[in-house]
C-alpha cells in the first residue's frame, strides 16, 4: 500500500484499495501466466476445476460469468493445448464436462497465484471478529449493488426496444 497515495475521505481510499487490490492479483496472476504459456483467462479455468472438479460447460460459463460460446472458444483452445478434456456425462449423454488433463492439472498446481489468492491470503491476516465485521459489511455493499443493477436493467426493459443499444446479453 505504500506505492498508492492516501485518499482522505473514506469512501476514495475503499474504492482506490479494490482497485488496487485487483490490479495487483491481475498482473501477479498475467507474470505468472506467461511463464506457463497460458492465459489469465486460462488460469482462472484451470483454477475453477482444480478446485471445484469437473464442470458442465453450462456450469463453468455461470462461475466465470461469462457466455457459453464465449467459454466454448475457451475451452476449445485448451483442449487444442491439452489442459482440458470434454468427456461425455455418463448420466445425460447430452453434457458434455470439461475436465483436466495431467498437464492442466499439474500447472495449475504450480501457479500459486490466482487473482483471489492475494486477497484470500491478506484476509486470513484479519482477526476472525474482524472477518465478521467485513462480511457484514460486503454482504451491505453487494446489497446495493445487486439493487442498482436490478434497478438499471428493469429501467432498460421498459425502453422501447427501438431505444436499446444492441447488447450480447
Amino acid at each position: 500500500m505504500s506505492r498508492r497515495q492516501r485518499h482522505p475521505d473514506a469512501i476514495g481510499f475503499i474504492v482506490e484499495t479494490a482497485i488496487y487490490l485487483q490490479a495487483e492479483s491481475r498482473r501477479l496472476a498475467k507474470e505468472q501466466c506467461a511463464r506457463h504459456g497460458i492465459t489469465a483467462t486460462q488460469l482462472n479455468v484451470l483454477k475453477l476445476l482444480a478446485e471445484i472438479g469437473d464442470l458442465s460447460l453450462s456450469e463453468l460459463s455461470r462461475r466465470m460469468a461469462a457466455q457459453n460460446s464465449t467459454v466454448t472458444g475457451i475451452v476449445d483452445r485448451m483442449v487444442a493445448a491439452d489442459l482440458v478434456v470434454r468427456e461425455q456425462s455418463a448420466e445425460d449423454r447430452r453434457v458434455w464436462r470439461i475436465k483436466l488433463t495431467p498437464k492442466g492439472r499439474d500447472i495449475a498446481a504450480r501457479i500459486d497465484v490466482a487473482p483471489w489468492d492475494l486477497l484470500r491470503n491478506a484476509l486470513e491476516s484479519l482477526s476472525p471478529a474482524e472477518q465478521r465485521q467485513l462480511v457484514k459489511l460486503l454482504n451491505k455493499v453487494a446489497a446495493h449493488v445487486e439493487a442498482a443493477v436490478a434497478a438499471a436493467d428493469q429501467a432498460d426493459a421498459e425502453r422501447p426496444a427501438i431505444d436499446r443499444p444492441a447488447t450480447s446479453r
